[in-house]
């Protein structure tokens, strides 16, 4: 799922963080832009000139910091209720953002959680992530037949197959785009892993371990695709970066 797209993809995720800007500025370039909300503050995420995100607090003590994606959706009460009545759970009920939109969470069958959200600006045109913004997402899942069949039935979604070494890779698309990936989680806790667009997967890695952070995966290539990694901030919180291939190379 691209970020924030006209045709319903994910937008950008948030951050429950424990402080990690000085990271994500010195691997990826973000910068910070504060962004009054009521009596509080939320820290925009700028990759270039393009917002992509934001950092805000934990919900819980014990949550431990990640990333949360949201999908946008033309109707934010319908999709909860959809979720509901197909197996999901609502982790938040839906509510509004003064002067940005309305969102809630959710939670599939598996227990990923994801956001549904529609903005009052409405999404911009489908269009190529800038380097720093996210390019894809992907959800890890340990039954990835039962989460398809939730998320056509909630999002809409369809999916294609694909073959490969490590068994099947689902691709889910809407609007003739696609959105995102689906594949078997093995023993992780299910949940959507956004993927960042980088300039040089191997330099970004190497920046990330430089600076605290953990290399999960990679740099491996991915083929027709590009050239990726995986990796944890210092405070624990996971994301995948990817180099992509121009698109006439890509299969």
């Amino acid at each position: 799922m691209t970020a924030a797209t006209a045709s319903r993809s994910a937008v950008a995720p948030s951050f429950h963080p424990c402080r990690p800007q000085a990271f994500y500025a010195e691997v990826l370039g973000w910068k910070v832009q504060p962004f009054p909300m009521g009596n509080s503050t939320y820290e925009m995420i700028f990759a270039g000139d393009t917002m992509i995100g934001g950092y805000a607090p934990l919900k819980a003590e014990r949550q431990p910091p990640h990333w949360i994606s949201y999908v946008s959706v033309e109707d934010v009460d319908a999709v909860v209720k959809a979720a509901a009545a197909n197996g999901g759970k609502v982790v938040e009920a839906p509510y509004d953002i003064p002067g940005v939109g309305r969102t809630a969470r959710i939670a599939d069958p598996q227990g990923a959680e994801l956001c549904p959200f529609t903005s009052v600006q409405g999404d911009p045109p489908d269009a190529l992530a800038p380097r720093g913004g996210w390019c894809w997402n992907e959800l890890h899942t340990s039954d990835p037949k039962e989460a398809l069949a939730f998320y056509e039935k909630v999002l809409g979604f369809s999916h294609r197959s694909l073959a490969g070494p490590d068994g099947a890779y689902h691709i889910v698309s809407k609007g003739g785009v696609d959105r995102g990936g689906v594949t078997d989680m093995g023993g992780e806790r299910p949940h959507w892993l956004p993927y960042v667009a980088v300039e040089d997967a191997d330099a970004t890695l190497a920046r990330a371990k430089r600076l605290g952070g953990t290399i999960c995966v990679g740099p491996a290539d991915i083929p027709n695709v590009g050239r990726f990694g995986v990796l944890q901030d210092p405070t624990g919180a996971a994301l995948a970066i990817l180099k992509p291939l121009p698109m006439q190379k890509q299969a």
